[in-house]
């Protein structure tokens, strides 16, 4: 075909190339008009987009309610009986009691744990009746019930999806007296396939004219290892200054073990006992002492209770090393939840020493109202 031959049947059909067959020019030969490189981008990135849609969607997560309804989405977590799921047809997350929920079907990966204290790693769904199965990381397959879930968090990493961490802050300022006084408490942990660990710092500062500033600090960190049925064993080691008490340095080491009387998505309690070494250094003249000490423990969580929750510890501790002697740590603590994992808190710390430094100080205690900010709980 001749170059004129060509202009002709371009001004008759707009969408006939310049070089016709060009796919089969001879080398040499110019080659035709190829496929823009902005074109190819496209296409990449719609492909690359239709198969993160695909992706996503084949790991929605389903929940059947009581009620009969349906949602479809990502589960996040469940903890304290309340399950929360991300769903597409909403920029808010949605809230669901766990007890109001009869089927749950997942392929994502969980951090769970059940009533009798097992953590697993695995993915969750709902058989007959209440029955649940879960399949964990090492391919391993259990039976369970839904009342037997206690906890369900979405594993993003092996580090991040299994921490939690909470951080409160109060401030309180009078013109009478110039008094200020700040207080932070704060908290991090880790749950394990059968462990869990966790450390806090706690402080206490006020200042007011004409008299000398009071300091209370506490920071520690504890281990928790769980048994078959309920079991456990703990160690923690804890460190206290407190002018109040004239405390400058109190170190106290346990170890024990405890077992959960109950472990529900209504609350958890437990007991325990053990053995700790307690040292005790002090801001006055009185010499540095140690004792051994047995000591038991309760532990009490409810929050079936709305969007409150409360937290009680009690530590009694009776001196085998020194005649009479007792101490009591006692802690209290009711939270009220806010939107954006915020929070407000009323919280109570006690302690109680019947053989004080300074005599008519064997008891201090701190009220606190603060608002904090709680991750991954």
């Amino acid at each position: 075909m001749t170059a004129v031959r060509r202009k002709k049947l371009r001004r008759n059909n707009k969408y006939l190339p310049a070089q016709p067959y060009a796919f089969m020019a001879a080398p040499g030969d110019r080659p035709g008009p190829s496929t823009p490189l902005s074109h190819k981008i496209f296409f990449i990135v719609v492909l690359l987009w239709c198969s993160c849609v695909t992706n996503a969607y084949s790991q929605t997560d389903s929940l059947v309610l009581k009620n009969n309804d349906i949602m479809v989405g990502e589960i996040k977590s469940m903890t304290n009986g309340v399950l929360t799921i991300e769903t597409p047809y909403s920029k808010k997350d949605f809230t669901v009691e766990w007890s109001g929920i009869r089927s749950v079907y997942s392929k994502t990966n969980f951090l769970i744990s059940l009533q009798d204290g097992k953590n697993i790693n695995g993915s969750i769904r709902s058989g007959e009746g209440n029955k649940v199965y879960i399949n964990s990381f090492t391919g391993e397959k259990m039976e369970a019930t839904m009342d037997d879930v206690v906890y369900l968090k979405g594993i993003k990493s092996k580090f991040w999806g299994r921490t939690y961490a909470a951080v409160d802050l109060g401030l309180n300022i009078t013109k009478a007296n110039n008094q200020r006084e700040f207080s932070v408490r704060s908290s991090f942990g880790y749950a394990g396939n059968k462990w869990q660990g966790d450390v806090y710092y706690n402080d206490l500062r006020s200042k007011r004219d004409s008299v000398e500033e009071t300091k209370r600090t506490e920071f520690g960190l504890s281990v928790k290892y769980f048994l078959p049925k309920g079991w456990f064993l703990a160690g923690s080691l804890d460190f206290l200054s407190n002018t109040e008490q004239a405390l400058d340095l109190r170190t106290t080491g346990k170890i024990g073990a405890g077992y959960s009387i109950f472990r529900t998505n209504k609350m958890y309690w437990s007991l325990g006992a053990g053995f700790s070494l307690n040292n005790e250094s002090f801001t006055t003249d009185k010499e540095s002492r140690s004792s051994y000490e047995a000591v038991a423990f309760s532990a009490l969580n409810l929050f079936d209770i709305g969007d409150f929750s409360l937290s009680n510890t009690i530590f009694a501790y009776r001196s085998l090393t020194e005649a009479d002697r007792w101490r009591v740590d006692f802690s209290l603590d009711t939270k009220y939840d806010l939107p954006l994992d915020l929070y407000i808190k009323l919280g109570l710390t006690f302690n109680y020493d019947n053989q004080p430094a300074i005599a008519g100080n064997d008891f201090d205690y701190v009220l606190i109202f603060s608002i904090g900010w709680e991750f991954n709980k």
